[in-house]
């Protein structure tokens, strides 16, 4: 298991790059986001994508979240409205995840098997924003919570301790949250909550 110390406000290029590197080995890594820690893949490494599941405990119509760069990035990978698109735009990049209906863009294994939605969301984290700008493609995703806990994993010499021998790599840039992201579901007329968590949702009152 590789370890990278990555300072959170001026990420290193090297640890950065060993990172990418890393990713594109087929790897599956622990890093940092706005909100808590988070298990990491390649977009098209089902291998990664099943590991991912096995270390989450969840099914298949658990929904891994796509990482991406920017708005036009989501927007290759979902289907947007200008209803969706406006709120998206006030709300990354920030601790939410968003549930769109898919595109072809995205493979079928990381879809909902019935409702064909995928999850997607923008971090504002300069780490693992300098990832993805480096891999040049979206990473798929899964809040660091292990089953039975309940919370997130946030520190990272118990990341260590716990998940050391059962991914490849830890970027580790301090302490994450305790919460992971707030989800809304914005495939309906009005957005829905799934799930409360760091982002503020006062504004949907």
């Amino acid at each position: 298991m590789n370890l990278f110390t990555v300072h959170p406000e001026n990420p290193q290029p090297r640890s950065i790059h060993q990172a990418v590197a890393q990713l594109n080995q087929g790897s599956v890594i622990v890093l940092p986001t706005d909100a808590c820690y988070a298990l990491a893949c390649r977009l098209g490494d089902k291998g990664g994508a099943e590991r991912i599941r096995r270390l989450r405990q969840v099914e298949e119509d658990h929904h891994l979240t796509l990482l991406c760069r920017d708005l036009s990035e989501l927007g290759l990978y979902a289907k947007v409205d200008n209803s969706a698109f406006r709120l998206m735009k006030t709300l990354t990049p920030g601790a939410y995840t968003f549930i769109l209906p898919a595109t072809r863009e995205v493979p079928r294994r990381l879809q909902h098997p019935k409702r064909r939605t995928v999850g997607l969301r923008v971090p504002d984290n300069r780490v693992v924003q300098s990832i993805l700008t480096e891999l040049g493609e979206p990473l798929m995703s899964a809040t660091l919570q292990l089953p039975g806990d309940p919370h997130p994993l946030s520190e990272p010499w118990e990341i260590t301790e716990r998940l050391g021998r059962q991914v490849d790599c830890i970027v580790e840039s301090g302490a994450g949250t305790l919460e992971a992201t707030t989800v809304i579901d914005l495939t309906g007329s009005v957005p829905e909550v799934v799930r409360h968590g760091l982002g503020p949702v006062d504004f949907l009152d």
